[in-house]
């Protein structure tokens, strides 16, 4: 099928249908979404969560302590935003069960950059997806149900056509009543439609946004009168008024209230009735117009704040539904949240070296989270995304003690994604002949990004400390770990050596036996054996070398059992492992001829270097990216 026809089949698929109400009234004994509420048909959009049993998973146990959670499909990619997509769920839910919520306005409230707009704009897209029913022409989208008279008509609808009496609160708009009496009462001549709220032509959805204080009127809101239609009918004939206000157009939907708290308290007193009364007055003194819909607002702390503590606005504050939406404070998470945006940029296929997205999340995180007493801000990050550290921190704490000691407005302030996205753009774009990303750029722009954005010197200096405290030596760790991997891959021979050699001492040493080199008939009493073995040992630091010895001989008589009577591969063996390559590289010197970008000496080191470049690229590094981190390694290992 061409995309023209998809388009066209999508767009007749939302086109109007047209019904007489007595058909109207069939299809609501079939099918209860006829005349449901917008909170309802939200709900139905949403759809049913995936329940979680995070007791399975290591990583969702230690962040959600073995709780089953929620996920809902439809915003799978708002990563990190468990709770408070859970809280708009519950206010939806609430609402639909005609609870108090019902009358309240959904209030998103977080800082800036942290995804409100975001979610109002998937609720606004998820709002598009079920019909509503409304009477032809009515120019607010009114259900059907207002024409009828809840205590005179309200028990034959149940009865007849199984409609519950609290779908009767809606009045009739002034300009249902005009038609009324045009009719002379007849309400079979009302014809109903069914129609798909739409972004675009602002059926059932609307936005909202504040004027300054000089010319903002509720008529942003109500409509007003329309000055042209003067001519033929007088100033409160509903024909005369255009009911162009938000309210009107997102009755039965969804209005979103962009920065609500800046607009002046009287504009904002329609939302009062609109929401507490299900209708709201005009400019013009006609009769009220019914709202059966949902308000979404949403603004920054400081402007809340500001509203909150002014005493007139008490009456609205009671009727503010809150939901935090905090920044992202677990490092897994917010790396998704830039994998999301350069996916959707042209940098999808851009190099980003190993530990970049990473960094960047590490070092977002940390300016976010509070730092705790008695315990590194790095192992509550740590925790936080849900790692076990008790073996490398005995200090850390449990996420619920960290959770308990920062505050419920933890998450609330620090680096917005924005300035992460900014920051990546920079680092992309650093290298003028290369389009690519890497940590040693990174933690460059980082730098000169903070003392540019002139913080609080106390900010500042907090910033520079992470970057210099935890980001850069940890870096220094990983990419050495990832260039000792590169190069001993080319020297796992080398390894395998030592392994074997270590074992054989070590088990002669145990027996208290001599060894007789097969190679030179050198013999070796168990003193030089011991010497031997302290080569291995002490660049590594091992305190306890007789059980050390033990422990490793015992494990590899085990695993010979199972491997036909060879020693297994020296990288079985963690502990071991990291003694062997300890001693690789207790001297960095023989590093240097391999993964240095200088001339060689020989060829077999040319080719050793060739096959390590090779390895680092396989490694998802480009070859300037292994020279730069290279040559930034051996620099850094030399001056410390």
């Amino acid at each position: 099928m061409s995309i023209l026809q998809h388009f066209k089949d999508r767009y007749a698929s939302t086109q109007e249908e047209e019904y007489s109400l007595e058909e109207y009234l069939e299809i609501c004994k079939k099918d209860p979404t006829a005349y449901s509420t917008a909170a309802e048909r939200m709900l139905i959009a949403i759809g049913e969560p995936e329940l979680i049993d995070t007791s399975r998973d290591p990583r969702l146990s230690r962040i959600f302590s073995n709780k089953v959670i929620k996920r809902y499909p439809e915003f799978s990619e708002f990563y990190g935003m468990e709770e408070a997509v859970e809280n708009i769920v519950s206010f939806f839910r609430h609402a639909a069960q005609g609870l108090e919520e019902k009358k309240q306005i959904l209030y998103l409230l977080g800082p800036v950059g942290g995804g409100k707009s975001s979610l109002a704009e998937k609720l606004k897209a998820l709002m598009q997806k079920v019909p509503f029913y409304a009477i032809k022409g009515s120019p607010v989208n009114e259900s059907p149900l207002g024409l009828f008279d809840p205590d005179e008509d309200g028990p034959i609808l149940e009865e007849e056509y199984g409609i519950p009496g609290r779908y009767l609160k809606n009045i009739m708009s002034p300009w249902a009543v005009k038609r009324l009496h045009e009719y002379g009462g007849d309400i079979s001549q009302f014809r109903v439609v069914k129609r798909y709220p739409s972004v675009l032509d602002q059926i059932g959805v609307s936005k909202t946004e504040p004027g300054d204080d000089n010319n903002q009127d509720i008529s942003a809101l109500v409509g007003k009168v329309n000055i042209r239609m003067l001519e033929d009918f007088s100033q409160d004939d509903p024909d005369a008024y255009s009911f162009s206000g938000g309210l009107c157009k997102a009755n039965q939907g969804l209005m979103e209230f962009v920065e609500m708290f800046k607009a002046p308290i009287k504009v904002l007193h329609p939302l009062l009735t609109a929401t507490q009364e299900g209708n709201y007055n005009t400019t013009e003194g006609m009769g009220s117009v019914p709202f059966d819909g949902v308000i979404l607002a949403h603004s920054n702390e400081s402007e809340w704040q500001t509203f909150r503590n002014n005493k007139h606005n008490e009456a609205f504050l009671d009727r503010v539904y809150i939901v935090k939406v905090p920044y992202c404070v677990r490092v897994a998470e917010e790396i998704e949240i830039y994998r999301k945006l350069l996916k959707n940029s042209s940098l999808a296929g851009a190099p980003c070296a190993p530990d970049t997205l990473d960094m960047l999340a590490q070092f977002s995180v940390l300016s976010r989270i509070k730092e705790p007493e008695n315990s590194s801000i790095f192992s509550k990050m740590k925790v936080y995304d849900g790692q076990s550290i008790k073996d490398t921190d005995p200090k850390a704490k449990s996420i619920q003690e960290y959770r308990d000691a920062a505050g419920v407005m933890e998450g609330m302030d620090g680096l917005s994604t924005r300035f992460a996205f900014k920051i990546l753009s920079k680092v992309f774009n650093f290298d003028t002949t290369e389009v690519a990303a890497n940590p040693v750029h990174l933690l460059y722009v980082l730098e000169k990004q903070i003392e540019q954005e002139q913080y609080p010197s106390e900010i500042q200096e907090k910033y520079l400390r992470f970057i210099k405290e935890y980001l850069a030596p940890h870096y220094v760790q990983f990419i050495g770990k990832e260039i000792q991997t590169a190069y001993l891959e080319s020297y796992s021979e080398y390894g395998q050596n030592l392994f074997d050699r270590y074992v054989t001492y070590a088990d002669l040493w145990i027996q208290d036996q001599e060894f007789r080199d097969p190679e030179t008939g050198e013999i070796l009493d168990r003193a030089s054996i011991n010497d031997e073995l302290e080569k291995i040992e002490k660049p590594a630091g091992i305190s306890n070398p007789k059980d050390f010895r033990n422990e490793v001989v015992n494990f590899v008589l085990r695993a010979r059992a199972n491997n036909q009577g060879q020693n297994p591969s020296w990288l079985s063996y963690e502990k071991l492992r990291s003694v062997i390559e300890k001693k690789m590289f207790s001297n960095t010197e023989d590093l240097l001829p391999v993964i240095s970008f200088n001339p060689k000496a020989s060829q077999e080191d040319q080719k050793k270097h060739k096959q390590f470049v090779e390895r680092m690229v396989e490694r998802g590094y480009t070859e300037k990216q292994v020279r730069l981190l290279a040559e930034w390694y051996l620099r850094v290992r030399k001056s410390h």
